[in-house]
Order: structure tokens, then C-alpha cells, then sequence
């Protein structure tokens, strides 16, 4: 069987996009979305609360399809794809949910995180133990693999979240909201972390992801190199790099 070249375009695209809330045509939220995400990028996505960020996110994740226009992903056109094909274009882009991750109740910690690897390469509960651990010690959650979801921080939620989100090694990684409701400390661990993910991160083999985030607040991502785009008013604004961080 040939081996499957790299792709070398942006990792995902829109042209002309509508993002609808839930993927809802009759709910819009954002019209006329041109946008390309390249490997190794820095996004950070500001506009108020119920200003389409998280559908937003969905959309160029490949998690809902847009109402209009184009979303490409890896180069392959959502709209034309069926539930398979998305499917494996989705290993390669991880998604870290709001307020706690969408974390499995009935499941440990370990367990959540070996889900993606239990799901997608069929590796057994014993096979899977190496790579929850590393993604253990990659978050810095220590010893509470076998802990209940349910029982931990927030912040320690969502930790679990991105640890589940990288276990499959993916080439993007979407964040919804990950600095809200943190306090100071836990938010300065995040912006190192996808700090150090943008500039390649050994459990990722030095691969540089790209990292796209949202937020109600462009202020904590003061000082670093990133590139700013805004929703308001159901408009989309590319604002790039900018030495003191723009009002959302």
C-alpha cells in the first residue's frame, strides 16, 4: 500500500463560511468566514459570550459542518465527506471543551484520557497504560488516573480534556475558552503550555501544532507571539500580531 504523503497546505480553511449555532442553518452566528490555519500558528479568538466562538471552533474542527461556503480540512471539503472520511481526518485535530472537557462520569481519569487511543488504533486497556501515564505527567495531574472525573478541580477537568485531546499526537489543537474561571496560577500553566505546543513539544516529537483558542478576555495573552481575530456583530476581523493585545 503507498504511504500516505504529508499534507504541506493549511490545515484548515474556510471560504466564505457560515457558522450557525449547533450547525443550525436558521441560527447564524458568523457569515462570510475566509480563514486559513496553518501548521505551527497561534490563534487566539476573541468576541463576547453567545458570539458563535464555540461553533465557530466545531466548524473549522471538522465537529459540525457549516451552513454555507466552504470548510476544507487536511484539503478535503467537509461538505462532501461522509461520517467515515470526517472521522479519520478528526484524529488528526484535537478539541478541548469548556467548563470541564466533557468528561465520562462512569469513567476514571485513565480511562478518558485512553479513550481516542482505545477507539481509534485498538490498542487494549494494558497497551494504552504507557501513553495515559505520559499524558499524566505531560499535564502535570500526577497520580489521579484512577480518580472519578466528577471529583476533581476545574482546572484539574481541564487538564484532562487537553490530555485526552493530545493523546492521538494530533497536528491542530482547538481550545474552547480554556482560561475561564481560573485563577491566576493555573492560567499562567496553560499559556506556557500551549506556548510550548506552537513551538514544538517532545511528547509531540518536536512537531509544532497549530493552537487555536477562544476567549472573552485578549489580556492574559499580553507579551506573547500570537495572531488575534475577533467576532462582532457576526462580522470576522483578522487582526494578527499586535504588540499589546486588542479589545475583544
Amino acid at each position: 500500500m503507498e504511504e500516505e504523503k504529508p499534507w504541506t497546505g493549511p490545515l484548515a480553511e474556510a471560504e466564505g463560511a457560515a457558522i450557525c449555532y449547533g450547525g443550525h442553518p436558521s441560527q447564524l452566528r458568523l457569515s462570510g468566514l475566509d480563514w486559513k490555519i496553518a501548521a505551527g500558528s497561534y490563534w487566539v479568538v476573541g468576541g463576547p459570550p453567545d458570539s458563535g466562538k464555540t461553533d465557530l471552533l466545531a466548524t473549522m474542527a471538522g465537529l459540525q459542518r457549516p451552513a454555507g461556503g466552504v470548510v476544507r480540512i487536511f484539503g478535503r471539503d467537509v461538505t462532501e465527506l461522509g461520517e467515515p472520511d470526517l472521522l479519520k481526518l478528526r484524529t488528526k485535530v484535537g478539541f478541548v471543551f469548556k467548563g470541564g472537557g466533557r468528561m465520562f462520569s462512569d469513567l476514571t481519569v485513565a480511562e478518558n484520557i485512553a479513550l481516542p487511543l482505545r477507539y481509534h488504533q485498538n490498542l487494549d486497556a494494558d497497551h494504552a497504560l504507557d501513553t495515559v501515564h505520559a499524558l499524566l505527567d505531560l499535564t502535570d495531574l500526577g497520580n489521579i488516573g484512577p480518580e472519578r472525573p466528577q471529583r476533581l478541580g476545574m482546572s484539574q477537568q481541564q487538564r484532562v480534556g487537553l490530555a485526552r485531546a493530545l493523546a492521538l499526537k494530533p497536528d491542530a489543537l482547538f481550545l474552547d475558552e480554556p482560561l475561564a474561571g481560573l485563577g491566576w496560577r493555573h492560567r499562567q500553566w496553560w499559556l506556557d503550555f500551549l506556548q510550548e505546543l506552537s513551538s514544538g513539544a517532545a511528547f509531540m516529537d518536536r512537531k509544532k501544532l497549530a493552537v487555536v483558542v477562544t476567549t472573552n478576555d485578549f489580556a492574559p495573552w499580553s507579551g506573547r507571539r500570537v495572531e488575534y481575530a475577533v467576532i462582532r456583530d457576526q462580522r470576522w476581523q483578522m487582526l494578527g500580531e499586535q504588540k499589546e493585545p486588542p479589545n475583544v
